[in-house]
């Protein structure tokens, strides 16, 4: 007999010939076999089917199991050699059936396919080999094989499907867990809430922690927890989270009575959210409408509850919330809606303001009375609801009408409100503008608010009674500590609400004569004496006459000290000749002052514009005995979250010699005690400082300090126009505030004077050379003001006639009190200035002659 192929090659062979339907070739023409033309595949008679299976798999059938096995495909008996197609095959022959084609695929695959298996398993992915085991196996046991005559597994579209399902959502899971892992790594750190503030808030703060100002979205006004009544609490608690003292931060009992409540009353009467979660959604989110947002806020809130005890969060809440109108927190409500403080409010009044955090501007009494009338009576049900409040009383309150006595919330009105605006003009010098865009800032500063309060009450005096009779309507003051650099007090003008432009720092103007005590700083430390002396006379450079007071001359030689306390700005012209321009700009700009300066000869007598702040912090370098640091008003800088994220640190710089410092502070005491600068003594206490005034008194300035402070006082117009008034109107309001600041300040002296003899510079002079220098009766041209008076009933060999130099009293100044080789003994004693070297005469009540620089070839300067 012809046996069938083994090989699959011969098996395919004859599976893909056709073979006629009609012919039964058989070797032995007993037994046939068949090619189905529906499935493409050889159907085996039975005995060649065993065999075959046999020599496949090692194992014979056992002719009790299936003595003679039908093929339900039409193979022919072995017996009759007819085809069968008997359908009622009995359940014992099917099931064996079934088990050799489970046997025999079984033997195939460990056997005959082991290769293809490997290869299979090779390109599962990583991920569905770690998930074999038994459920693989199950799975493998259920996908059909290619013997019976299905597609195999690999090559089905439902298992990849499947498989797809599977990863997708085992992926997502994964995604969901990492995402939320993260969401919870990324949560804020809880700093104190206390020091929380909201974004676009501005709060600028006094040296003592008293709040100047407030500006956006702030709470004015906190309070304690104990401070509030306690009814209060229980109304919020009962309206807006009735199972706070239960929950840990989220309420899904309170989320599902929500839902319900809202969803039958068809719009919102019940919030969803915890105290904590809004509390949470205040500090650290914002309001956008999400998942993500309402996770993390649910993720916070627990958080909060871990960390901070119910009172804590209670009163937290209750100090930032907002209800309408520009009211944050309980406190500013109460004074918005009914001007008083939150514990006086009555029951109604406390209702209305429990019923404002869903809709503040809708259920607002000053907006609509009758909603907030309805929204009341909602928030006293519930406190009945709670039993916190008998429905009888509730039933009581809810009969009454709702009054309502509006104002506005405190500290709207800046306490500060000049030196407020100097701090917000600070605030970029420091601050990236991204921080200045959040906002959130608190801003601590170095103001002294008692001295700033003094400080405004003397220029607002200065204004109203000086000004009146000298024709000024505008002044401002700065104070200094010069040792570390902070404003202690600064105002701007007489009249914030009238004039916001801050004259200390915004307003440009010719010092005058103050700047000379920056001029004489350089001489000395260019190695000058100051008993080196100058004549006064007339005297052009360059074609420029520097114009003394009252356009006279003593036609005397004038120390420095005593030039500059008489305010002599022939000297001071001098002076500056003989230092240079270089090495005065340069000092000047390292003691502070940072407005243009050019290097002509009007530069001696105050002719290039400056502002007080800068001056003032001019001066301060001489009272810190030399050493620099920079004005400044901004101790630190504090973000919504508590953090420091500016912190001054500012370091002193030596831009001036010990000694040098002390021989000038030395002369400007020369100043007060017996110059032009009178006003300004205190009997307590040294005093050094420089009046100034510049052309025809259009500015009146004192520059004047003790170790401890350094104080600068500007009178004038905003117009420019000319004063009636003299510098000492400045020295004087100068003495009306320090009188009073130096309550607070311990007596200090200045320190002692170096020894002179054989002292050296510690900067080089660069001497200018002028082009011409004319002195005396040559330098007076007819176009002078003084031309007249010099060349009347005298002649120039007769110039120092006591008709021109008048404007000296003969017991001011001697014939023989200076010289180039010194001074006189009486002029000077050796600890200091004395009272006597001046007589009080020497200047009339008058005033003093103003002016820095005219158009016209002239300087004047003032005392």
């Amino acid at each position: 007999m012809t046996k069938f192929p083994q090989d699959t090659d011969n098996q395919s062979k004859f599976t893909g010939n056709p073979i006629d339907s009609d012919d039964q070739r058989t070797e032995s023409g007993e037994t046939p076999w068949h090619l189905s033309q529906q499935q493409g595949e050889a159907k085996l008679p039975t005995f060649f089917k065993q065999e075959y299976q046999s020599t496949m798999t090692g194992v014979r059938f056992n002719s009790e199991v299936n003595p003679s096995t039908p093929s339900q495909d039409g193979f022919p008996s072995p017996e009759t050699g007819e085809d069968t197609d008997n359908p009622s095959m009995t359940a014992t022959q099917e099931n064996a059936w079934d088990q050799t084609s489970e046997l025999g695929q079984n033997s195939v695959d460990e056997d005959g396919d082991q290769e293809q298996e490997s290869d299979l398993e090779e390109n599962i992915p990583q991920s569905l080999q770690r998930w074999s085991g038994r459920v693989w196996v199950w799975v493998k046991s259920k996908i059909p094989t290619p013997e019976e005559g299905k597609t195999a597994w690999y090559q089905r579209v439902s298992v990849w499907i499947g498989i797809g399902v599977v990863t997708v959502g085992g992926g997502t899971v994964g995604y969901g867990g990492w995402k939320f892992y993260q969401l919870y790594q990324n949560l804020p750190e809880l700093t104190d809430l206390s020091t929380y503030s909201r974004d676009g808030t501005l709060t600028i703060k006094a040296a003592d922690g008293t709040i100047l100002m407030q500006r956006g979205p702030a709470t004015r006004e906190k309070v304690k927890l104990e401070q509030i009544p306690e009814q209060l609490v229980e109304a919020f608690v009962a309206i807006e989270d009735r199972r706070f003292y239960e929950h840990n931060g989220v309420d899904y009992q309170g989320i599902i009575r929500a839902f319900g409540s809202n969803l039958l009353a068809g719009g919102v009467v019940e919030g969803g959210s915890t105290i904590t979660q809004q509390l949470a959604r205040m500090v650290f989110l914002d309001q956008e409408r999400s998942i993500v947002r309402k996770l993390r806020e649910a993720m916070l809130a627990t958080k909060i509850e871990r960390q901070m005890t119910k009172e804590e969060i209670l009163e937290q809440y209750l100090n930032l919330v907002y209800l309408g109108s520009g009211a944050y927190g309980v406190a500013d409500a109460a004074q918005v809606y009914f001007s008083k403080p939150v514990q006086r409010l009555t029951l109604s009044e406390i209702a209305t303001l429990a019923g404002l955090p869903p809709a503040p501007s809708q259920y607002s009494p000053l907006v609509d009375l009758e909603s907030a009338t309805a929204r009341r009576n909602v928030v006293l049900q519930r406190m009945a609801d709670a039993e916190v409040l008998t429905p009888a009383r509730a039933e009581q309150v809810q009969q009454q009408a709702l009054a309502v006595d509006p104002s506005s919330p405190k500290r709207l009105q800046v306490r500060a409100p000049y030196f407020a605006s100097y701090i917000e003009k600070e605030l970029p010098k420091y601050i990236s503008p991204e921080a200045l865009e959040i906002g959130g800032l608190t801003v601590e500063t170095s103001v002294n608010l008692k001295w700033q309060e003094i400080a405004q009450k003397v220029v607002k005096e200065a204004v109203e009674i000086d000004g009146a009779s000298q024709a000024f309507d505008q002044a401002a003051l700065v104070a200094i500590d010069p040792r570390t650099g902070e404003v202690k007090a600064l105002v701007g003008g007489a009249s914030f609400a009238e004039s916001e432009f801050n004259r200390a720092i915004q307003a440009q103007r010719q010092p005058g004569s103050t700047f000379k005590g920056l001029v004489y700083a350089t001489a000395i430390a260019a190695g000058f004496s100051p008993y080196d002396s100058y004549k006064d006379e007339p005297y052009r450079v360059d074609g420029y006459r520097p114009m003394n007071y009252g356009n006279r001359h003593s036609n005397n030689w004038r120390s420095m000290i005593s030039a500059l306390s008489s305010s002599v700005n022939v000297v001071a012209v001098r002076v500056l000749v003989d230092v240079g321009f270089e090495p005065t700009i340069k000092m000047a700009k390292d003691m502070g002052i940072h407005s243009q300066l050019k290097p002509t000869y009007s530069l001696a007598l105050g002719a290039y514009e400056v502002n007080l702040l800068e001056l003032t912090n001019a001066y301060g370098t001489l009272a810190a005995e030399g050493n620099h640091i920079p004005a400044h008003g901004i101790r630190r800088v504090v973000n919504q979250k508590g953090e420091t994220i500016y912190q001054a640190d500012f370091k002193p710089k030596r831009v001036l010699d010990k000694g040098s410092a002390a021989i000038t502070t030395w002369m400007l005491e020369g100043v007060v005690e017996g110059g032009t600068g009178t006003s300004a003594y205190l009997s307590d206490r040294q005093v050094a400082g420089k009046t100034g005034t510049s052309e025809k008194a259009r500015d009146l300035w004192f520059i004047g300090y003790i170790p401890q402070m350094v104080t600068g006082v500007w009178l004038g117009n905003d117009d420019n126009q000319p004063t009636w008034g003299t510098s000492e109107t400045a020295a004087y309001n100068w003495r009306q505030f320090m009188k009073e600041v130096a309550e607070d300040i311990p007596a200090e002296d200045f320190p002692k004077l170096p020894e002179l003899d054989g002292r050296k510079g510690s900067i080089k002079a660069k001497p200018h050379q002028p082009n011409s220098i004319v002195t005396g009766g040559s330098a007076v041209q007819k176009d002078d003001p003084d031309y007249h008076r010099f060349f009347s009933n005298t002649s120039k060999a007769n110039y120092s006639s006591s008709s021109y130099n008048g404007g000296y009293s003969s017991g001011g100044y001697s014939s023989g009190g200076y010289y180039s080789s010194g001074y006189s003994s009486g002029g000077y004693s050796s600890g200091g200035y004395s009272s006597g070297g001046y007589s009080s005469g020497g200047y009339s009540s008058g005033g003093y002659y103003s002016g820095g620089y005219s158009s016209g070839g002239y300087g004047y300067g003032g005392y």
